[in-house]
């Protein structure tokens, strides 16, 4: 071969690996700039934003609203450390966003969604989309607005098409997760009372659980989110009605009342839950822990005894907030968090397994009715089809 027919070929390749990475990945940020007029707007005071691709054929009446995850700021403090973010201001997010997953485009890699309306709530606002502060403090300049976020970018889409919607699906990982919990019959009145609406939590069963001190410091957590954001005007009143608003940051408590079905995705040792509810830093003075919360092979026996009652408390929690009528499970005992926004975790070769099935298929079963779906996996670690995966998409 020579140098000219090398130079093309070398050409040709870069172009070929350049393509496969930008596909995909095209899909615009929509700012939702009457957003403000509302004051529907981000920590920063910045107009909230989404990612939307248009559905086609048989998904064009169909829609997939996801909400992205990221945390929660609890504090003053912590919420002005990410108001000058992608996690508290629109204009430091990214401008184009490739789907994968449950919002992915190909039909043999999501067949039951791939060809929805499918959206992507960018999160800017800490509070699981529930905050609403009037007042803005003019030393900090914070914005408590989430819950105005939810309602004007639902408005906008609901303007969009989305008011005739045949099928729809309420989703989101980790605080998004938490956030189709805590939206989710709001969501489904806003719909046609024709239409199938479900929802879809991905890591988001966060658990009123006890830590390794004995304590529940992630309750303590919850009731500084909520008493910062002015949440709990906005918490589900068939919650807060029973008991103190701040509970009603929790799923299992939410679920009980709720009218409209859910399925949960999640790992019974959910990464995000053993470093911050089973052994959060403040409660290990000793960082005897350290090891342990971030790889299960370096913990000891009785940690690793600690961690299989975690999974009994998670579970617990499961079923004490999900009645059995028309709720989906697919709980798997990988060390995890947010498993339904990767090609590798969703529907792929490799992709984990409960029951013998795929997080994808059993979603479309259990949604489109074929077949109910309420799989458990075998304790940790049982399962060789596990995949790691830590992020907030």
């Amino acid at each position: 071969m020579d140098g000219s027919s090398s130079g093309k070929w070398l050409c040709l390749v870069v172009c070929v690996l350049t393509l496969l990475k930008t596909e995909g990945a095209s899909i615009p940020l929509t700012i939702v700039q009457t957003a403000a007029a509302r004051g529907a707007v981000c920590l920063d005071g910045s107009p909230p934003g989404y990612h939307f691709e248009r559905g086609s054929g048989s998904g064009i009446d169909s829609w997939l609203v996801h909400m992205e995850g990221g945390g929660w700021c609890e504090s003053v403090e912590s919420c002005v450390s990410r108001r000058d973010t992608y996690k508290g201001s629109s204009s430091k997010m990214e401008k184009t966003m490739g789907f994968s997953g449950i919002l992915g485009s190909k039909q043999a890699a999501n067949p039951d969604f791939y060809n929805w309306n499918r959206i992507k709530i960018r999160y800017c606002d800490g509070s699981s989309f529930t905050g609403d502060v009037a007042a803005v403090d003019p030393k900090t300049k914070l914005y408590y607005r989430g819950e105005r976020i939810w309602q004007a970018v639902v408005d906008d889409l609901l303007a969009k098409g989305m008011k005739n919607a045949r099928n729809a699906i309420l989703s989101g990982c980790s605080a998004g997760g938490l956030a189709a919990i805590l939206h989710c019959d709001r969501f489904r009145s806003l719909l046609p009372a024709s239409a199938r609406v479900k929802c879809v939590s991905d890591a988001g069963y966060f658990i009123h659980g006890t830590d390794i001190s004995g304590g529940s410091r992630i309750e303590s957590f919850f009731g500084q989110v909520v008493r910062t954001h002015g949440s709990a005007k906005n918490l589900p009143a068939s919650c807060t009605s029973k008991m103190r608003p701040e509970l009603c940051f929790f799923p299992q408590y939410v679920a009980q009342t709720m009218r409209t079905p859910l399925f949960v995705i999640n790992s019974a040792y959910d990464s995000w839950q053993l470093k911050n509810i089973l052994a959060p830093t403040a409660v290990d003075s000793k960082k005897e822990w350290k090891n342990c919360k971030l790889d299960l092979k370096k913990c000891s026996a009785a940690q690793l005894q600690t961690v299989q009652n975690y999974r009994t408390q998670f579970l617990k929690a499961v079923n004490i907030g999900l009645g059995t009528s028309s709720r989906g499970l697919w709980i798997n005992s990988c060390y995890a968090h947010c498993q339904s926004g990767s090609v590798s975790t969703w529907l792929a070769d490799k992709s984990p397994v409960v029951g013998n099935t795929k997080m994808g298929k059993a979603v479309g079963d259990w949604f489109y009715d074929r077949s109910a779906f309420e799989k458990i996996d075998c304790p940790y670690p049982c399962n060789p089809t596990c995949v790691s995966v830590d992020s907030e998409s």
